[in-house]
């Protein structure tokens, strides 16, 4: 089965504490991470250059498609088992309207909260 690829910013105490907690969550190992910190390294390159990877959140999932931000996050949460009703709820009609702001608003304080951390290029 091909998984789903989740680039996170390897630099967030919170990311890396979330990506912690969802590597546990996912029992049958749907999600592969991806740290920003190596874009250049990757086949997404080309595709993530543009993007604002450092502030949302990116997911190429199995399908290929590219998702980032709040639709990453429900997406993540729909895929592991104990999270999936909170997913489903996360996918209704104008949630995205609240999940989206609240979304941006964590992210742009991120580091403001929980500070930044060095990254160590040769470990994800």
């Amino acid at each position: 089965m091909k998984k789903h690829l989740v680039f996170y910013d390897a630099e967030c105490p919170l990311c890396r504490s979330v990506r912690a907690v969802i590597l546990k969550l996912d029992w049958a190992k749907r999600l592969e991470w991806f740290p920003v910190q190596k874009i250049d390294q990757s086949v997404f390159y080309q595709t993530l250059k543009d993007r604002n990877i450092y502030d949302e959140i990116h997911m190429v999932t199995s399908k290929g498609e590219l998702i980032k931000g709040f639709d990453t996050v429900r997406k993540i949460l729909s895929l592991l088992p104990l999270t999936l009703p909170i997913g489903i709820l996360l996918f209704f009609p104008f949630v995205s309207k609240i999940g989206d702001p609240v979304y941006k608003f964590i992210s742009e304080n991120r580091y403001q909260w929980f500070g930044r951390v060095e990254y160590n290029h040769s470990s994800s």
